[in-house]
């Protein structure tokens, strides 16, 4: 590898993963500059607490630095390192014991009403009307990028409740965030 170049900014992931496992920690921390708001996303979206996505966050990229040689570039380093992250969530939730609730929490899902779509709703607030388990079904299969047989291996859940989290979570997600009452289709029939 030729000379460090002054600034790391330009670089790209996997220039910078090359440089980091030769040992230039100002390259890692750059990784961690570019992706570390979006690891702290996903894990909020999981259901972690701001302090605790923090948490969280900076343990996945202190694995990520550790095991940086493992990482070969088949993918992108943000994903690499949302997987470490969500994998170390769902490990701190298995060791509180909430991860038992899984189970629980679709008998005592609740009915999304469409009709209140008088204002704009994102996807952080129509994640909230998701159970636990399909919330972070769902996070961990997209925002993490997860197959569901590997969020049922990491959830320890069989493969057909992953994938019924999913649906079902994919299904309230649609209905919370479509247009009310057709309105985005009538005005597409009036250009016509």
């Amino acid at each position: 590898m030729p000379g460090k170049p002054s600034s790391f900014a330009s670089l790209h992931d996997v220039e910078l993963c090359s440089y980091a496992a030769a040992g230039e920690g100002r390259a890692f921390g750059e990784l961690a500059r570019r992706h570390g708001s979006a690891v702290r996303y996903l894990l909020r979206r999981m259901g972690a607490q701001a302090a605790e996505a923090d948490d969280v966050a900076q343990d996945a990229f202190l694995t990520a630095f550790q095991r940086i040689a493992e990482f070969r570039g088949e993918g992108t380093f943000a994903a690499w390192v949302k997987r470490i992250a969500a994998r170390q969530y769902l490990r701190r939730l298995q060791r509180d014991r909430r991860l038992t609730e899984l189970s629980d929490d679709a008998a005592e899902d609740e009915d999304i009403s469409a009709g209140d779509a008088d204002h704009r709703i994102d996807l952080d607030e129509a994640l909230k009307v998701l159970s636990k388990a399909e919330r972070l079904c769902v996070s961990l299969c997209f925002g993490a990028g997860l197959s569901h047989s590997e969020a049922a291996e990491a959830l320890n859940l069989p493969l057909g409740t992953v994938k019924s989290h999913v649906k079902r979570g994919l299904e309230k997600l649609r209905a919370r965030l479509a247009p009310a009452d057709g309105a985005v289709l009538e005005g597409r029939r009036g250009n016509g």
